[in-house]
């Protein structure tokens, strides 16, 4: 965005009128400097999900290919024991090959119930070790290309028909919106509902008066003014959703981690029908280069914090699941063998999982390339068999309803789809 002087003098003289007063009385002013209207006409499709695990989630040890003997043969202190091995905590079988961490437990049940996906061997076509590069490439749905300025998420709300003015229709939950959201349709960050609500609880005829100020200096058709009237409308939609009692306490309890309280945010968002379309979640810490852990340790500590709340947000939304579908993804799988230092190395080949009532689940999909030497790529990883392009294109055209998959994902042909989404 290129800030004109014009916008300078806006930002310097919102500030300097803000210092005058506490940060309470200035969230209090921001009411009312614009009318939000939801008109919501309704997505076709699911509201989408999408969390990214940053760091680079070792998929090896979140599904583990028991039944692959090379995993035993190359991992000594890091690989989980196999189902009935007589260790106290094992894998927890899928289906006689595959099994999850025990530490993914709470996926079980949803496992169970065949609304969980799991896509194995699963990556981007363009290999790197960087997770800069790597998380750019996911995000922005275009392997090896850094000219595409737009998020694959952004495309596909443009692309999709939608009808939707709400300025709560994408939102990532956290303090920047992922680069998968942007494009030109505007997206909010909101961390949490307290920080985020303005509310007016102060008839004084001064602030008001300072309020009509700010607003009429946003009307000069500047990149930031747009920018301003979609966080104004959110934040009055949010303030409006707070008094009147939707944003309503969970049926379940979330971790307190701050994934465990972004899944709770996100479900109150969704109960709040506010029009969400699409948001995004970040859950970092996965780079497990050192004292990664096997049954305990860093890497089992991620996996239950991931696992508990996305199991609570799955019964916290009940029915409501009917229409949402969860996708996961991370920068790259980590290193079949493991390093020195306790942990694994940047690899290739990871685990996806989706998850929705309209999901095919309870089924492993993707190829398994193997883990012999002669099946690993360069220079010791899991091989990508499946694009992670197809999990998500899938998605779009099944879930959501939009079939300009080629805007979506440019230069992308997409093959036979897995059939993991009804």
């Amino acid at each position: 965005m290129t800030l004109t002087r014009r916008d300078l003098l806006k930002l310097m003289g919102i500030n300097g009128a803000a210092g005058l007063l506490s940060r309470a009385r200035v969230a209090e002013i921001f009411s009312g400097l614009t009318a939000a209207l939801v008109e919501n006409t309704g997505s076709r499709g699911d509201i989408l999900v999408c969390i990214f695990q940053r760091g680079g989630m070792d998929g090896l040890n979140a599904v583990i290919p028991y039944g692959d003997p090379n995993y035993y043969r190359l991992r000594s202190s890091l690989r989980i024991p196999e189902p009935k091995s007589g260790a106290e905590k094992t894998a927890i079988d899928l289906d006689g090959f595959f099994g999850l961490h025990p530490s993914l437990f709470p996926l079980k049940n949803i496992w169970d119930e065949q609304t969980l996906a799991i896509v194995h061997a699963v990556g981007s076509p363009f290999p790197t070790h960087s997770h800069f590069d790597a998380m750019d490439f996911m995000e922005h749905g275009s392997p090896g290309d850094k000219n595409l300025q737009s998020g694959w998420l952004a495309r596909q709300l443009e692309t999709s028909g939608s009808q939707n003015l709400s300025p709560l229709r994408a939102v990532s939950i956290g303090t920047m919106v992922q680069s998968s959201l942007q494009g030109s349709v505007s997206a909010v960050a909101l961390s949490s509902v307290d920080e985020f609500r303005f509310g007016r609880r102060y008839d004084i005829p001064s602030l008001f008066e300072f309020e009509n100020s700010v607003a009429s200096s946003f009307k000069f058709g500047s990149p930031l003014d747009s920018a301003a009237s979609v966080a104004f409308q959110a934040a009055e939609i949010v303030d409006s959703i707070s008094i009147d009692g939707r944003l309503s306490a969970p049926s379940v309890e979330y971790p307190e981690s701050d994934f465990g309280q972004s899944m709770r945010l996100l479900a109150q968002l969704i109960k709040a029908e506010v029009g969400l379309e699409a948001a995004t979640v970040d859950i970092g810490g996965w780079d497990t280069h050192i004292d990664q852990g096997a049954i305990e340790g860093q890497m089992p500590r991620l996996l239950s914090d991931l696992s508990e709340s996305l199991n609570a947000f799955y019964h916290d939304m009940g029915e409501e699941m009917g229409h949402i579908t969860i996708v996961t993804m991370s920068d790259f799988g980590r290193r079949v063998t493991e390093n020195a230092g306790g942990g694994t190395d940047h690899g290739y080949g990871n685990v996806m999982f989706v998850i929705g009532r309209n999901i095919a689940g309870g089924k492993v999909y993707g190829q398994w390339p193997g883990l012999a030497p002669e099946n690993l790529a360069d220079p010791g990883d899991l091989a990508v068999t499946t694009d992670f392009r197809t999990v998500l294109g899938e998605i779009v055209q099944k879930r959501l309803l939009n079939d300009r998959l080629a805007e979506v994902f440019p230069g992308f042909v997409q093959p036979k789809f897995l059939g993991l989404a009804k």
